[in-house]
């Protein structure tokens, strides 16, 4: 499946469900990124509860050692990331492949400019919300006091960003997805909770490989998802124009399905899909901006395969 423009006022988006039946690719009413406003997530009774931090100001001492590259003045008509194909020009993610779980997401508290790299060139503003729904993205790397997030709407990208502007909160979650074993599993901690057999992207349309986050989640458009909520991710297609005409542009998703009969394929456009029972788990228990990483195979399997 793969998610089109979600809009706070309703615009019309296209969800591809990866049927491999034209008459399924339908369209869905995505409010408020139709994405639901973040709920926080259940505590689960097999471990203690755990008091979660709030949100943390970046600006901090720097030290007497480290000199803070300057940040350039963001020129008149900088574009600002939104649920459309981010704007090129950001650096590759060297990491991209990386399973070590990021625990630090970051928040916008303003419109801020985000960088090809520390004291470089800003290519785009990154926003506080993505279509009417607050934005958390994780951060990958930190710089001579310039700081590294995954980037929303693309692929294997990272935006640097100066200090200031934002506020930066733990993130417990994890998500790994194996395209060969067409397995996805949860972590907490750095340990984990849950594997799940999923439903994967068919030849030409294959779930990108690589680092992003759940940016949002949805309603589901359609009975054909099961009647769960719907994640979507900061990836895209890696081949737009390998897509139906309808979902171009659009964000791939992790969702559920109205039967199971195809988990274990490559069935989807590349979005992954996974059991009603796993996915209301996920929703209940991973907040928005926890990373997700597809990877063709880990080294030794999790212990919950």
């Amino acid at each position: 499946m793969s998610f089109d423009r979600m809009s706070p006022r309703g615009r019309r988006g296209w969800v591809a469900a990866g049927l491999g039946v034209p008459a399924l690719l339908v369209t869905a009413l995505l409010t408020g990124l139709a994405l639901t406003p973040r709920a926080e997530p259940v505590a689960r009774q097999a471990a203690p509860a755990t008091s979660v931090p709030g949100p943390e100001p970046s600006d901090v001492d720097q030290g007497a050692e480290e000199t803070v590259p300057p940040a350039a003045p963001a020129p008149p008509g900088l574009p600002v990331v939104t649920y459309d194909p981010a704007p090129a020009g950001f650096p590759a993610d060297p990491a991209t492949m990386d399973t070590t779980p990021l625990t630090e997401g970051l928040r916008p508290s303003r419109k801020i400019a985000a960088y090809d790299a520390p004291g470089g060139r800003p290519v785009a503003y990154l926003a506080p919300t993505i279509s009417g729904v607050d934005l958390t993205v994780p951060i990958a790397e930190r710089r001579a006091g310039w700081t590294a997030v995954l980037l929303p709407s693309a692929n294997r990208r990272l935006a640097w960003l100066p200090p200031g502007g934002f506020t930066t909160v733990p993130l417990r979650d994890q998500i790994v997805v194996e395209r060969r074993r067409h397995r996805l599993t949860w972590y907490r901690a750095g340990r984990a909770v849950r594997s799940w057999e999923v439903s994967l992207g068919q030849r030409g349309q294959e779930t990108p490989l690589g680092r992003t986050f759940i940016l949002g989640r949805t309603p589901p458009p359609q009975d054909v998802y099961g009647g769960v909520d719907i994640f979507a991710l900061g990836s895209v297609p890696d081949d737009p124009d390998a897509v139906p005409t309808g979902l171009r542009g659009a964000h791939i998703g992790l969702h559920t399905w109205y039967h199971d009969g195809e988990l274990g394929e490559n069935t989807t456009n590349g979005c992954i899909r996974l059991t009603r029972s796993g996915q209301r788990e996920l929703l209940a228990e991973v907040r928005p901006g926890s990373s997700v990483v597809v990877v063709e195979e880990l080294p030794e399997p999790p212990p919950t395969a």
